[in-house]
């Protein structure tokens, strides 16, 4: 295996997959439509891009280019798509088209080169679990919905056990857990994640479906206020603007640097294992968005204090972090970077990093015009 298509492979994941599998040798061809809200305009690949990688501009849903490139190669890992939790719950359309179709075309095309593609990889995410795991003290372990309206109404930020009424502790959450879609999104990612896996099982492809947590270093879109945390919080700093925080700030999430990332995926490549599997990358670490957003603001010597809103968006879930044993059993992985030594290098790139735009607070007036802010 030495041939691999990386779609999305200019975005920020994607790139940095690009450039760990041209260090070990593979060729690699890029398919990426340089999204707007990603990209901002770009009319070439990015100057970030690895200039050994074969840039294909196009997009996955064009069938046409898909079968040339999938003609062409051993492997297949598909990062295309579009990010955005809040976004998703009023251009349904959209991300359906954009997550779900491009996936089936680039799968259609995999059915009828079957003969030569060895390995299939695909981005899934954390947001498919819905809340992660907790421990209810009197109850033992539960796996709650998403709190309601109602509660957070009265701004009860903490899951509460539906059987006792006691605060849930977060939990580990494991690969088992029972999904619980919250979002446009989320469903258009187990979609995808599900179509890969039925069909590498039909054909007898290893496929590695990977539930990423929260991902961050260099390369995210700072101006995309769909992106991750981090970046969103940058922006909003080196604008000199305070950055918006929700609820109160001690929802926890897992923090993963794009280099373990990419690193899974490589290991993802050389794995010899039959069938398919399912695995979480993340640290296993929870952080809170008061403490990264804290960070952030003291690197960049940010002159405004967050906002702590106390206002909730729809879907929003309060803990998540992942149970790694899963990925470091089946393919040796661990997460190495540790977030006080990421958050440096982040920071640094931020820096020097020029015409940054804030659209955070179109974002939010957007996600509040649709009711989706309370």
């Amino acid at each position: 295996m030495d041939k691999v298509l990386v779609t999305g492979g200019a975005g920020f994941i994607g790139s940095h997959i690009v450039d760990l599998l041209i260090g070990e040798g593979f060729k690699v061809y890029v398919l990426d439509n340089l999204e707007e809200q990603v990209h901002q305009g770009r009319k070439g690949p990015p100057d970030y891009l690895n200039p050994k990688a074969e840039f294909i501009y196009g997009d996955v849903k064009d069938k046409k280019i898909v079968d040339k490139l999938v003609a062409q190669v051993d492997a297949v890992i598909h990062e295309s798509a579009l990010v955005g939790v809040g976004q998703s719950m009023y251009q349904v359309d959209r991300y359906v088209m954009n997550n779900d179709v491009s996936s089936a075309v680039l799968l259609q095309s995999v059915i009828e080169h079957r003969e030569r593609i060895k390995k299939l990889v695909v981005a899934s995410s954390m947001s498919i679990y819905g809340e992660g795991r907790y421990i209810c003290p009197k109850c033992g372990a539960v796996s709650p919905r998403t709190r309601k309206k109602e509660q957070l109404e009265k701004r009860r930020w903490e899951l509460e056990c539906e059987g006792c009424g006691s605060i849930l502790k977060p939990a580990p959450t494991d690969e088992a857990k029972p999904t619980i879609c919250e979002s446009v999104y989320a469903i258009t990612k187990k979609t995808s994640e599900e179509l890969f896996l039925v069909i590498g099982e039909t054909y007898q492809i290893p496929t590695v479906a990977f539930r990423y947590f929260n991902v961050y270093g260099p390369r995210q879109a700072l101006s995309n206020p769909y992106t991750g945390l981090l970046a969103i919080t940058a922006s909003r700093v080196v604008n000199a603007k305070p950055p918006i925080i929700f609820e109160d700030g001690n929802q926890t999430r897992d923090f993963v640097n794009v280099k373990d990332v990419a690193r899974a995926n490589l290991l993802a490549l050389k794995w010899q294992g039959p069938g398919q599997v399912v695995l979480n990358v993340g640290t296993g670490r929870a952080l809170s968005v008061n403490q990264v957003v804290n960070q952030v603001v003291a690197g960049l010597n940010g002159k405004e204090s967050p906002q702590v809103t106390g206002m909730f968006r729809a879907g929003d879930i309060r803990h998540c972090y992942a149970d790694t044993r899963s990925a470091e059993e089946v393919l040796g992985f661990k997460a190495e970077v540790k977030f006080e030594e990421g958050i440096l290098e982040f920071l640094d790139w931020v820096k020097e990093e020029e015409g940054v735009l804030d659209l955070a607070e179109r974002c939010f007036l957007e996600l509040e015009e649709k009711g989706l802010v309370k």
